[in-house]
């Protein structure tokens, strides 16, 4: 006879073998034809250029990190709303809380843009924004 850790060392077995055998028979089955648009980087609709060592917009992953934070929020809020009226007036006053803290992180996301989606025009820095201005730079070598 098992014991409860015999049980879920038997189903942690026949789980790994069911994702085994499914993986080697969609080896087996599956065509293997590679040509280079197929072996080629595709990374959220951005058009493979270059090399893989370039810097990137994380625009894509900030907006799809507030989707999963309002996912989550829909998550922890329908069983809530079940049972809503036994939970008393301390359970509604937790959920304004947790409210209030998605609604000051929305405005933040909302205020430094990262909302937006068309991709602000590049601004490129001009030397004169970089080196001091002439007057600036001898009167602090006459100070100095």
């Amino acid at each position: 006879m098992l014991t409860d850790f015999g049980i879920i060392l038997l189903f942690l077995i026949i789980s790994v073998l069911f994702v085994g055998a499914g993986l080697v028979t969609a080896a087996l089955l599956r065509p293997s034809r590679p040509n280079p648009v197929k072996n080629s980087t595709y990374e959220c609709g951005e058009h493979p250029w270059g090399g893989s060592w370039v810097r990137f917009n994380p625009r894509f992953y900030v907006i799809a990190l507030v989707f999963l934070v309002f996912d989550v929020e829909l998550v922890l809020l329908f069983p809530w709303a079940v049972v809503f009226k036994d939970l008393g007036w301390f359970a509604f006053l937790a959920m304004l809380v947790f409210f209030a803290v998605l609604v000051v992180g929305l405005a933040y996301d909302w205020a430094k843009g990262y909302l937006e989606w068309d991709k602000p025009s590049p601004q490129t820095p001009k030397l004169e924004d970089l080196v001091l201005p002439k007057k600036i730079f001898h009167k602090q070598q006459k100070d100095s």
